[in-house]
């Protein structure tokens, strides 16, 4: 039996990652060994590939005590404590934060330090708790701007005063405009509320994408690391229109007993699986086709 493998073209690494890894490599060829402020990407697989190189990632409390050192910022951004850190220990810093994420941090500083009219206002962020983007988005505001991941969790905002609404760029749109609708109908009278989409449209525009693709193939296989937000939000997309998809990390993780009876399968990933990843995952998937086909004619059966 004939089984088309295709690899998704839209998957795989974002241009903030792309960037930040080729800032890295450029790094590693002439010097041997980098520090980066946390995982440069949630992929174990590319991690360990770029530790392989020289690449030594630390927490924050080993970057407040590094001094004369040279640091990589990864494309998730950083609150400006980072930066008054390295300034104060003499720390390189290699910038690799995303120009989306880069352009939001801007924009949400303005908003918070504007206090026209002397107006109370709420700066909320639909996003992660605790990821590294939403952190270095909270530290625009001195820690004070709200983080919310539900329309529930926006029940606890103060609808009597203003509100201006930001999104985490890796969130899905339908979420977001979700938490903007329910947020609107409930401002207060003679309240002012701003709702900016500032959802990366390269991440955004692989959620259609990839449920096509999805819906193309008999069986999905969906490639990403475990600690990839953006991972499981397009995981969950391939899962509403076939549910005969795979999450792995690597290519040990293949169940074998799921590609009987396909005739097309499909490999996909977040925006932080390296294509390197899915090229291999499609390499086993042929090999686990052949070794299935050769013992089948053994047996003088079909695949």
């Amino acid at each position: 039996m004939d089984v088309r493998i295709d690899i998704d073209g839209n998957s795989g690494f974002c241009f903030g990652v792309t960037t930040a890894i080729r800032k890295a490599e450029e790094e590693l060829r002439r010097h041997g060994h980098l520090y980066c402020l946390g995982d440069i990407v949630h992929n174990s697989k590319e991690m360990e590939r770029l530790k392989a190189m020289g690449l030594e990632t630390i927490d924050h409390g080993r970057f407040a005590c590094l001094h004369d050192a040279k640091v990589l910022l990864r494309a998730h951004g950083e609150p400006p404590e980072t930066y008054r850190i390295a300034r104060e220990n003499n720390i390189e810093i290699i910038d690799a934060t995303c120009p989306v994420v880069l352009k939001l941090q801007r924009r949400i500083k303005q908003d918070y330090a504007d206090k026209t009219g002397g107006r109370r206002r709420q700066i909320v962020i639909y996003g992660k708790r605790g990821h590294a983007e939403v952190m270095g988005l909270v530290g625009q505001t001195d820690g004070e701007a709200i983080v919310i991941e539900s329309t529930d969790e926006a029940d606890r905002l103060d609808y009597g005063s203003d509100i201006c609404l930001y999104s985490q760029t890796t969130k899905s749109l339908a979420g977001f405009n979700a938490v903007s609708n329910h947020i609107r109908a409930r401002m207060g009278e003679g309240t002012a509320f701003k709702s900016y989409d500032t959802i990366c449209r390269q991440v955004a525009n692989r959620m259609p994408d990839i449920s096509r693709f999805a819906a193309a193939h008999d069986l999905i296989v969906f490639v990403s690391g475990k600690k990839s937000s953006n991972g499981k939000m397009l995981y969950d997309e391939c899962r509403k229109v076939n549910a005969n998809t795979m999450f792995i990390e690597d290519v040990d993780e293949i169940d074998e007993s799921k590609l009987r009876g396909c005739s097309s399968i499909g490999i996909c990933g977040a925006t932080s699986t390296p294509k390197w990843l899915m090229e291999n995952v499609m390499r086993r998937i042929e090999d686990l086709l052949k070794d299935k086909e050769s013992k089948n004619q053994g047996h003088g059966t079909n695949y």
